[in-house]
């Protein structure tokens, strides 16, 4: 099994070379995975929340659990000009972000024997650089998706008798697609999903009506395709790093609502992943593009925030490729 130092040697020595050659022989290249976060100006009485009729240049707000992010904007000032100072009011998980694995607290039942529990996990600031970087293994099911969605002229329902994107569908990611990747499973790795459903992404925040949730009708990790994860990991003696998708979590649309209004059974991949070590980078931007590098050439950094104590945070999502 790779040590996460030597891997952290690979990793951003085979970046800094990806990035000279990108710059001078232009074999390489360097993708941003990454959706900008929209900014509005605080509330009049309250700067802890947004003025949705205030935003910053062409924000739009966008699906989140957590508020809209508040910009306030201050000077220092110089004989020269002045320097601008914004502070902001921000959401961990919110627009392109990281899940710690510290993220999810299993109760007793969840709690598998041999993981650590919620205390034993790591939050944000103790995430090293091992743990933020990795070579991507590629699942694209964009074809799929693309399939599905043009039995509606290209875009989602919420119908699922329209377009279904619900665990037994076919149109998600399974466990055959996840086989279909085995040999490439290794300690370290970014399983990355590939679905083409970022397109979706700034059309407006309420999660009812915006087709980016979708009434919770939206691809993704099925249970089944976790379980195969977890048995691939298992029967090699790897551990993955972490799983990265274009939609609102990793899961499906479905198994992220659960069967009831208590969330019951829901987010598998959370309940079942993050205790065992993995992160999750959710909402990632134009993923679809890593399908131009060479198969196996991507390495993944995440630029994430080091903040004590915290369960995720907004990060910069890079991925250095080959042609």
């Amino acid at each position: 099994m790779t040590t996460r130092a030597s891997s952290l040697t690979k990793v951003f020595g085979c970046a800094f070379a990806m990035f000279s050659a990108s710059s001078f022989a232009g074999e390489s290249f360097i993708l941003d995975l990454t959706h900008p976060i929209p900014t509005f100006q605080p509330m009049e009485g309250d700067p802890m929340k947004p003025d949705m009729s205030k935003p910053w240049l062409d924000s739009t707000a966008i699906p989140s659990f957590g508020q809209q992010t508040v910009l306030a904007i201050g000077q220092f000032p110089t004989n020269q000009g002045h320097f601008d100072l914004g502070t902001m009011v921000l959401s961990e998980h919110h627009g392109t972000h990281l899940d710690s694995s510290a993220h999810y607290v299993n109760n007793a039942e969840s709690q598998e024997a041999g993981n650590p529990s919620a205390g034993q996990r790591k939050f944000m600031h103790m995430l090293d650089g091992g743990d933020l970087s990795g070579r991507i293994v590629l699942v694209d099911i964009s074809a799929r998706i693309q399939a599905e969605l043009d039995k509606n002229g290209g875009r989602p329902s919420p119908d699922t008798s329209i377009t279904n994107f619900s665990d037994d569908s076919g149109n998600a990611v399974t466990a055959d697609d996840i086989a279909a990747v085995a040999d490439s499973i290794d300690d370290g790795v970014w399983l990355v999903l590939s679905q083409g459903w970022s397109r979706f992404y700034f059309q407006g925040a309420d999660f009812g009506n915006d087709p980016y949730i979708n009434g919770w009708n939206y691809p993704g990790l099925t249970p089944a395709a976790v379980d195969k994860i977890i048995e691939i990991e298992e029967a090699k003696g790897v551990r993955i790093n972490g799983i990265m998708s274009d939609v609102i979590g990793v899961e499906t649309g479905q198994n992220s609502r659960g069967e009831d209004e208590a969330w019951s059974n829901s987010w598998y991949a959370h309940v079942k992943g993050l205790q065992r070590g993995w992160k999750l980078i959710e909402n990632g931007n134009n993923l679809g593009q890593l399908a131009m590098a060479k198969p196996g050439s991507c390495m993944l950094v995440a630029g994430a925030l080091k903040h004590v104590r915290g369960t995720g945070g907004p990060a910069r999502i890079l991925a250095f490729c080959d042609r």
